[in-house]
């Protein structure tokens, strides 16, 4: 039964359809396995790092807080797309409802940049523990940890809640078919009629402000971490220190270059498949949230 069009954005609008990787059907197939299993892998180590650190008092510190909240937001990416995205692939259950997929969009755009939020505080820690390590109780303290996850839950929030809003208050008079295993902002907007330059221009702004800025302010926090190692002349600190933020930077190297990619893919979608840039999106909201509690918590 073929899908029907949308023709308005009133209450007879019930359902999208998710049509994702329909040059390489195949994909869900070799897809499915890996990604139920990273999914998995997601919610059971981050629900670890959770109840560990509830139940460990030991852990009631301020990076296990920030850890704490890390694991929360990867939780709650996780099942907001990847159920979806393996009904899709094992039952054809394509239809999401269009408050369902406005709501997957607000998250999406929320929690991403709020993950690299979280990011750029724990690097800031990092920075602190090593470059001044006598400063670090009163500087890292609860409080300071409240105030940080207050700021990223408001900020991130207000800046990303027109996105959803703007994209919803779209006239949808044609297709109903979204191009994609997720309601991804462009994925939707570009189904309707109206003109959505102010939506596509708000996101890109929106986009590079948050987690650009974000980004480099980790590799500089980084930067004078490395500095501050390189002159430490006691036996085996380097090492230590090294083996402490080492992982951490690989891991949010591996975030950065897994949103490079995705964008570059986007921009050169002349010359590669469609299909690329939608794994990528899926892969995006799994493969960090499966190794975030793997590198932070061990």
């Amino acid at each position: 039964m073929l899908p029907y069009n949308i023709s308005s954005l009133s209450t007879e609008v019930s359902d999208f359809f998710l049509n994702c990787f329909v040059r390489s059907p195949s994909w869900q197939l070799w897809l499915s396995l890996p990604l139920s299993l990273l999914f998995l892998l997601a919610m059971g180590a981050n629900a670890t790092i959770l109840i560990t650190i509830q139940l460990e008092a030991s852990l009631h510190e301020p990076m296990y807080y920030l850890l704490s909240f890390l694991s929360l937001l990867d939780i709650v990416l996780c099942l907001t797309i990847i159920p979806k995205v393996l009904a899709i692939f094992w039952f054809d259950l394509r239809s999401i409802s269009f408050s369902n997929c406005f709501l997957q969009m607000f998250i999406m755009s929320n929690f991403l940049p709020m993950e690299s939020c979280t990011f750029l505080v724990m690097a800031y820690d990092c920075y602190v523990a090593i470059c001044k390590p006598l400063y670090y109780p009163s500087i890292i303290t609860d409080q300071f940890v409240a105030k940080a996850i207050l700021f990223i839950l408001t900020q991130n929030t207000f800046i990303t809640v027109p996105i959803p809003i703007l994209s919803a208050q779209l006239h949808y008079c044609g297709k109903n078919i979204i191009e994609n295993c997720i309601c991804a902002n462009f994925s939707v907007s570009k189904l309707s009629c109206d003109n959505i330059a102010l939506n596509k221009i708000y996101q890109i702004i929106v986009t590079w402000t948050l987690l650009g800025s974000d980004l480099i302010l980790i590799f500089l926090s980084y930067t004078f971490i490395l500095r501050a190692v390189l002159r430490l002349k006691a036996k085996g600190a380097a090492a230590k220190a090294l083996s402490t933020c080492g992982s951490h930077f690989i891991l949010i190297l591996f975030f950065s270059t897994i949103l490079l990619v995705f964008v570059l893919t986007h921009i050169a979608k002349k010359r590669v498949s469609p299909d690329i840039p939608i794994l990528l999106n899926v892969l995006h909201h799994v493969i960090p949230a499966a190794l975030n509690p793997i590198i932070y918590g061990v």
